[in-house]
């Protein structure tokens, strides 16, 4: 039998130092932005060769994907897409605390990419979109449920609740002091007044 204890070690290798190049875009992609960050700037950092970057990633829009795509994988593996709107408004606190690069590196990307030739809008628009359709079904199957008012206009509200998630990140970016968990909670709250139905509280 062929040992594949060499080829594992490989693959293993070589995923390491792909994660560490990812690691590493996603600092200094907060820190300077993908028009000031190169990818000379990511290998020298991630202590590889320019070679070996380009070894996992072809070029530099395919790293910028690969880095949202790193955020995405994050950020639905810690949601539950049917469970409480307010419970998963909540869990975004922990985002901030497990994955401040990719929080960072989100932020300063769709403020980047807001233009519709930038090279990342396309993906970022249909991320939002995703967003808020997912919030926005979370309403209506609470007010299916009879526990959410029902004239509250589930398409209108969800803008605003990713509106809210979206500003409190690039606060934060800003200012790291600001009490991210503190102002969660007290949306969360603010926003459970407005969605309950006055029949589910009595």
């Amino acid at each position: 039998m062929t040992d594949q204890r060499p080829y594992a070690t490989l693959l293993a290798k070589g995923e390491d130092r792909r994660q560490r190049i990812l690691a590493t875009a996603q600092r200094l992609l907060t820190r300077n932005g993908w028009r000031s960050t190169t990818l000379g700037q990511i290998a020298r950092d991630s202590g590889v060769s320019a070679a070996g970057l380009l070894h996992h990633f072809e070029s530099k829009e395919q790293l910028l994907h690969a880095v949202l795509e790193a955020r995405d994988i994050d950020d639905d593996a810690h949601t539950d897409l049917s469970g409480d709107l307010i419970h998963q408004i909540l869990r975004v606190i922990e985002r901030f605390d497990r994955a401040p690069d990719l929080v960072g590196m989100f932020a300063v990307l769709l403020i980047e990419n807001v233009a519709p030739d930038a090279p990342l809008h396309d993906r970022l628009l249909a991320r939002y979109r995703f967003a808020v359709d997912t919030v926005a079904e979370g309403i209506r199957r609470g007010q299916e449920a009879g526990t959410y008012r029902t004239d509250v206009d589930p398409a209108v509200k969800a803008v605003e609740v990713v509106a809210f998630i979206n500003g409190m990140e690039t606060s934060w970016l800003l200012d790291p002091s600001i009490p991210v968990a503190a102002v969660f909670q007290e949306y969360a709250r603010a926003l459970a007044r407005q969605l309950d139905s006055p029949s589910a509280l009595s």
